[in-house]
């Protein structure tokens, strides 16, 4: 089971992810903003709004959508080490 420690905004519907172990993956969350709780994230700037809810360790927003930990870590990408120093 895996938990997200930190995000970040990185661009479009990406996002970057820090686990519980301290590595950094790159999420693209744009194919999966998809149905009645996920529809409202199309918008970028509400998107951006995104945040890391300690009490469930993942990422929310306001509307309530949240992705598992471990499906974000399934469909990231390590960062490269640019990207990594974030």
């Amino acid at each position: 089971m895996h938990f997200v420690r930190d995000v970040s905004y990185e661009s479009e519907y990406k996002l970057i992810l820090t686990l519980e172990d301290g590595c950094k993956k790159i999420v693209d969350l744009e194919r999966y903003l998809e149905g009645e709780i996920f529809e409202p994230l199309r918008d970028i700037e509400y998107f951006k709004t995104v945040r890391l809810n300690r009490d469930v360790d993942t990422i929310v927003w306001d509307n309530g959508a949240d992705m598992s930990p471990d499906f974000l870590c399934e469909i990231g990408r390590l960062a490269d080490k640019s990207t990594a120093t974030l």
